[in-house]
């Protein structure tokens, strides 16, 4: 026996709505990830709650947000590509206020990231997000540390390839004299 059909209209008790809520963001959020697993679909889901709290979800765990941001900037593009055809005959300003809107937004998204990256506006983020975060940060800090090491090395090779040179050009001259 299956429950009734539920009459959606907006849930007036506020605790109701909060349950409401979170169980049904969590059945989106697993829909989202079984669409993904079986079908091998990119799948990119941003909810904000009724206080502003956000909630994502994107296919690849480990790189969610850059995972995000190619799903979203793939989005710009069908759906700007869409409104070029269906507004063709808009005037220019409308097309720029639009580049303005999607800038905007793109940067807002950039100066987050980076304020995360510093390790600020950190109480926002849920335990995957931290970890998601840090996993990120362990990757630049392995990246950044190879780069260092390389070039401490090159600088170890050109050291002794001079100090090589010096101590030839110093038996030459001991020869000489």
């Amino acid at each position: 026996m299956g429950r009734g059909r539920v009459q959606l209209k907006r849930i007036e008790n506020k605790i109701n709505r909060q349950v409401t809520f979170s169980k049904r963001r969590s059945g989106l959020l697993k829909k989202a990830h079984e669409i993904s697993v079986l079908c091998d679909a990119e799948v990119a889901l941003i909810v904000f709650s009724t206080k502003g709290k956000l909630f994502e979800y994107s296919s690849d765990p480990w790189n969610s947000d850059l995972l995000m941001e190619r799903i979203l900037e793939r989005y710009e593009r069908y759906s700007y590509a869409e409104r070029q055809l269906v507004a063709s005959d808009q005037p220019q300003t409308e097309n720029w206020t639009l580049e303005h809107a999607k800038l905007k937004a793109r940067l807002d998204v950039l100066q987050k990231n980076q304020r995360n990256f510093m390790g600020q506006d950190l109480d926002g983020l849920s335990i995957k997000e931290l970890q998601n975060l840090e996993h990120q940060l362990d990757s630049a800090l392995k990246h950044i540390r190879s780069r260092k090491n390389q070039l401490m090395y090159e600088s170890i090779s050109e050291l002794n390839k001079k100090e090589h040179d010096l101590d030839k050009l110093e038996k030459l001259c001991t020869h000489e004299a």
